[in-house]
Protein backbone atom coordinates (compact mmCIF):
# COMPACT_ATOMS: atom_id res chain seq x y z
CA UNK A 1 0.00 0.00 0.00
CA UNK A 2 1.14 3.78 -1.06
CA UNK A 3 0.53 6.33 1.21
CA UNK A 4 -1.06 8.06 -1.06
CA UNK A 5 -3.64 4.91 -0.74
CA UNK A 6 -3.95 5.37 3.08
CA UNK A 7 -4.21 9.52 3.09
CA UNK A 8 -7.42 8.72 0.02
CA UNK A 9 -9.22 6.09 1.76
CA UNK A 10 -9.07 8.27 5.31
CA UNK A 11 -10.67 11.24 3.08
CA UNK A 12 -13.06 8.70 2.04
CA UNK A 13 -13.74 7.51 5.60
CA UNK A 14 -14.13 11.48 6.23
CA UNK A 15 -16.71 12.00 4.04
CA UNK A 16 -18.90 9.15 4.79
CA UNK A 17 -18.63 9.96 7.95
CA UNK A 18 -19.20 14.18 7.92
CA UNK A 19 -21.65 13.55 4.70
CA UNK A 20 -23.01 10.57 3.08
CA UNK A 21 -24.10 8.64 6.72
CA UNK A 22 -24.60 11.83 8.70
CA UNK A 23 -28.03 13.00 8.67
CA UNK A 24 -28.72 16.80 8.39
CA UNK A 25 -31.27 16.86 11.21
CA UNK A 26 -28.53 15.10 13.47
CA UNK A 27 -25.65 17.73 11.56
CA UNK A 28 -27.57 20.50 12.91
CA UNK A 29 -28.25 18.86 16.71
CA UNK A 30 -24.31 18.66 16.73
CA UNK A 31 -23.95 22.01 15.86
CA UNK A 32 -26.36 23.19 17.96
CA UNK A 33 -25.33 21.30 21.55
CA UNK A 34 -21.99 20.50 21.03
CA UNK A 35 -20.66 18.09 23.73
CA UNK A 36 -24.40 17.67 24.86
CA UNK A 37 -25.23 16.31 21.90
CA UNK A 38 -26.30 11.94 21.87
CA UNK A 39 -25.60 12.00 18.32
CA UNK A 40 -22.19 12.88 18.84
CA UNK A 41 -20.95 9.79 20.41
CA UNK A 42 -22.26 7.36 18.12
CA UNK A 43 -20.64 10.24 15.17
CA UNK A 44 -17.12 9.55 16.81
CA UNK A 45 -17.93 5.92 17.09
CA UNK A 46 -18.76 5.52 13.22
CA UNK A 47 -15.75 8.05 12.77
CA UNK A 48 -13.26 5.38 14.94
CA UNK A 49 -14.84 2.31 12.61
CA UNK A 50 -14.35 3.87 9.01
CA UNK A 51 -11.08 5.31 9.83
CA UNK A 52 -9.62 1.74 10.89
CA UNK A 53 -11.73 -0.72 8.26
CA UNK A 54 -10.56 1.61 5.59
CA UNK A 55 -6.89 1.39 6.73
CA UNK A 56 -6.81 -1.92 6.03
CA UNK A 57 -3.91 -2.25 8.83
CA UNK A 58 -4.30 -3.57 12.17
CA UNK A 59 -1.79 -0.93 13.79
CA UNK A 60 -3.95 1.93 12.86
CA UNK A 61 -6.22 1.40 15.33
CA UNK A 62 -3.83 3.92 16.99
CA UNK A 63 -4.40 6.27 13.95
CA UNK A 64 -7.80 5.56 14.10
CA UNK A 65 -8.26 6.68 17.74
CA UNK A 66 -6.40 9.86 17.56
CA UNK A 67 -8.37 10.64 14.25
CA UNK A 68 -12.15 9.97 16.29
CA UNK A 69 -10.69 11.81 19.24
CA UNK A 70 -9.54 15.22 17.50
CA UNK A 71 -13.29 14.59 15.52
CA UNK A 72 -15.03 14.42 18.88
CA UNK A 73 -12.90 17.40 20.01
CA UNK A 74 -13.62 19.62 17.27
CA UNK A 75 -17.47 18.75 16.25
CA UNK A 76 -18.05 19.85 19.73
CA UNK A 77 -16.31 22.99 19.93
CA UNK A 78 -17.74 24.14 16.58
CA UNK A 79 -20.65 25.47 18.69
CA UNK A 80 -18.51 28.50 19.89
CA UNK A 81 -17.13 28.95 16.71
CA UNK A 82 -20.83 29.07 15.26
CA UNK A 83 -21.65 31.95 17.88
CA UNK A 84 -18.42 33.80 17.12
CA UNK A 85 -19.64 37.08 15.02
CA UNK A 86 -16.00 37.25 13.30
CA UNK A 87 -15.88 33.39 12.17
CA UNK A 88 -19.49 32.41 12.50
CA UNK A 89 -19.94 32.74 8.66
CA UNK A 90 -16.35 30.31 8.40
CA UNK A 91 -17.26 27.91 10.77
CA UNK A 92 -17.78 25.20 7.82
CA UNK A 93 -14.54 25.69 6.60
CA UNK A 94 -12.89 26.21 10.23
CA UNK A 95 -14.47 22.77 10.92
CA UNK A 96 -13.30 20.75 7.84
CA UNK A 97 -9.82 22.38 7.49
CA UNK A 98 -8.96 21.26 11.01
CA UNK A 99 -10.51 17.94 10.62
CA UNK A 100 -8.43 17.00 7.11
CA UNK A 101 -5.24 18.67 8.47
CA UNK A 102 -5.29 16.09 11.30
CA UNK A 103 -6.22 13.48 9.46
CA UNK A 104 -3.22 14.14 6.97
CA UNK A 105 -0.76 14.34 9.96
CA UNK A 106 -1.83 11.33 11.58
CA UNK A 107 -1.32 9.25 8.20
CA UNK A 108 2.08 11.17 7.91
CA UNK A 109 3.14 10.30 10.92
CA UNK A 110 1.64 6.55 11.10
CA UNK A 111 3.56 5.87 7.98
CA UNK A 112 6.89 7.21 9.76
CA UNK A 113 6.56 5.32 12.94
CA UNK A 114 4.83 2.46 11.35
CA UNK A 115 5.57 0.30 8.19
CA UNK A 116 2.44 0.07 5.71
CA UNK A 117 1.39 -3.53 5.85
CA UNK A 118 -2.19 -3.71 4.73
CA UNK A 119 -4.09 -6.59 6.05
CA UNK A 120 -4.54 -7.79 2.17
CA UNK A 121 -4.09 -5.72 -1.05
CA UNK A 122 -7.19 -5.11 -1.73
CA UNK A 123 -6.91 -1.76 -3.62
CA UNK A 124 -3.64 -2.11 -6.33
CA UNK A 125 -4.03 0.90 -8.50
CA UNK A 126 -4.43 4.56 -6.65
CA UNK A 127 -6.60 6.02 -9.63
CA UNK A 128 -9.50 3.38 -8.09
CA UNK A 129 -10.01 5.19 -4.52
CA UNK A 130 -9.19 8.26 -5.72
CA UNK A 131 -12.46 7.71 -8.04
CA UNK A 132 -14.03 6.94 -5.29
CA UNK A 133 -13.66 9.72 -3.39
CA UNK A 134 -14.26 12.18 -6.13
CA UNK A 135 -17.69 10.65 -6.80
CA UNK A 136 -18.27 10.98 -3.04
CA UNK A 137 -17.15 14.48 -2.91
CA UNK A 138 -19.33 15.75 -5.75
CA UNK A 139 -22.47 14.37 -4.13
CA UNK A 140 -23.99 15.48 -0.70
CA UNK A 141 -20.24 17.25 0.47
CA UNK A 142 -20.22 19.10 -3.13
CA UNK A 143 -23.81 20.23 -1.98
CA UNK A 144 -22.91 21.36 1.46
CA UNK A 145 -19.92 23.17 0.02
CA UNK A 146 -21.08 25.42 -2.36
CA UNK A 147 -24.05 26.17 0.19
CA UNK A 148 -21.80 27.45 2.19
CA UNK A 149 -19.41 29.63 0.00
CA UNK A 150 -23.01 31.41 -0.83
CA UNK A 151 -23.91 32.07 2.53
CA UNK A 152 -19.95 33.39 3.35
CA UNK A 153 -20.69 36.63 0.40
CA UNK A 154 -24.56 36.39 1.25
CA UNK A 155 -25.92 35.34 -1.38
CA UNK A 156 -29.39 34.01 -1.21
CA UNK A 157 -32.69 34.49 -2.76
CA UNK A 158 -35.07 36.25 -0.65
CA UNK A 159 -38.45 34.95 -0.47
CA UNK A 160 -41.77 37.58 -0.83
CA UNK A 161 -44.10 35.20 -0.52
CA UNK A 162 -45.66 32.07 1.55
CA UNK A 163 -46.18 30.10 -1.80
CA UNK A 164 -43.13 27.74 -2.15
CA UNK A 165 -42.55 27.12 -6.12
CA UNK A 166 -39.18 25.27 -5.85
CA UNK A 167 -38.31 22.04 -5.48
CA UNK A 168 -35.12 21.75 -3.47
CA UNK A 169 -34.48 18.59 -3.22
CA UNK A 170 -34.59 17.98 -6.60
CA UNK A 171 -31.91 20.77 -7.40
CA UNK A 172 -29.78 18.97 -5.04
CA UNK A 173 -29.97 15.94 -7.42
CA UNK A 174 -29.25 17.80 -10.78
CA UNK A 175 -26.36 19.33 -9.32
CA UNK A 176 -24.71 15.88 -8.22
CA UNK A 177 -25.87 14.04 -11.34
CA UNK A 178 -24.25 16.79 -13.44
CA UNK A 179 -21.14 16.82 -11.34
CA UNK A 180 -20.67 13.00 -11.57
CA UNK A 181 -21.32 13.44 -15.68
CA UNK A 182 -18.84 15.68 -15.72
CA UNK A 183 -16.41 13.92 -13.86
CA UNK A 184 -16.84 10.96 -15.99
CA UNK A 185 -16.42 13.37 -19.48
CA UNK A 186 -13.14 14.45 -17.77
CA UNK A 187 -11.89 10.70 -17.13
CA UNK A 188 -12.83 9.86 -20.82
CA UNK A 189 -11.38 13.26 -22.23
CA UNK A 190 -14.89 14.19 -23.85
CA UNK A 191 -14.12 18.14 -22.73
CA UNK A 192 -16.41 18.89 -25.19
CA UNK A 193 -19.62 17.32 -23.47
CA UNK A 194 -19.30 19.75 -20.47
CA UNK A 195 -20.21 22.70 -22.65
CA UNK A 196 -22.80 21.25 -24.57
CA UNK A 197 -24.59 19.94 -20.63
CA UNK A 198 -23.65 23.52 -19.48
CA UNK A 199 -25.69 25.32 -22.11
CA UNK A 200 -28.31 23.02 -21.76
CA UNK A 201 -28.69 23.43 -18.05
CA UNK A 202 -28.39 26.96 -19.32
CA UNK A 203 -31.53 26.98 -21.63
CA UNK A 204 -33.39 24.88 -18.79
CA UNK A 205 -33.09 27.18 -16.03
CA UNK A 206 -32.24 30.78 -16.90
CA UNK A 207 -35.47 31.09 -18.87
CA UNK A 208 -36.89 32.68 -15.62
CA UNK A 209 -37.66 36.40 -15.62
CA UNK A 210 -36.80 36.49 -12.22
CA UNK A 211 -33.22 38.31 -12.04
CA UNK A 212 -32.04 37.88 -8.61
CA UNK A 213 -33.27 33.99 -8.52
CA UNK A 214 -31.42 33.41 -11.82
CA UNK A 215 -28.43 35.12 -10.57
CA UNK A 216 -28.56 32.83 -7.75
CA UNK A 217 -28.80 30.00 -10.05
CA UNK A 218 -26.13 30.80 -12.16
CA UNK A 219 -23.69 31.13 -8.98
CA UNK A 220 -24.58 27.67 -8.10
CA UNK A 221 -24.10 26.53 -10.92
CA UNK A 222 -20.86 28.09 -11.83
CA UNK A 223 -19.86 27.15 -7.96
CA UNK A 224 -21.35 23.38 -9.47
CA UNK A 225 -19.31 23.03 -12.48
CA UNK A 226 -15.89 24.28 -11.03
CA UNK A 227 -16.29 21.94 -8.43
CA UNK A 228 -16.37 18.99 -10.19
CA UNK A 229 -13.94 20.28 -13.12
CA UNK A 230 -11.64 20.46 -10.30
CA UNK A 231 -12.14 17.29 -9.32
CA UNK A 232 -12.55 15.78 -12.45
CA UNK A 233 -8.33 17.04 -13.30
CA UNK A 234 -7.27 16.03 -9.98
CA UNK A 235 -7.78 12.90 -10.64
CA UNK A 236 -6.94 12.80 -13.84
CA UNK A 237 -3.10 14.68 -13.99
CA UNK A 238 -2.45 12.88 -10.21
CA UNK A 239 -3.59 9.33 -10.36
CA UNK A 240 -4.61 8.46 -13.82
Amino acid sequence: MKIEQLLILQFIGHLLTDYTLQPPVKALEKNEYGFRSRFLKWHILLSFILSWVLSFQWLFVFGAIVISLSHWLIDGLKIYINRSKRFGKYAFFIDQGMHLVILTVVVLLYQHWFCLQPVFELLPDTAIPAIIAGILFCSKPANILIKEILGVFDIRVRKTGTEETDLPNAGKLIGIVERWLIVVFILISQFEAIGFLLAAKSIMRFKSDESLKTEYLLTGTLLSFAIAIGAGLLILHLFL
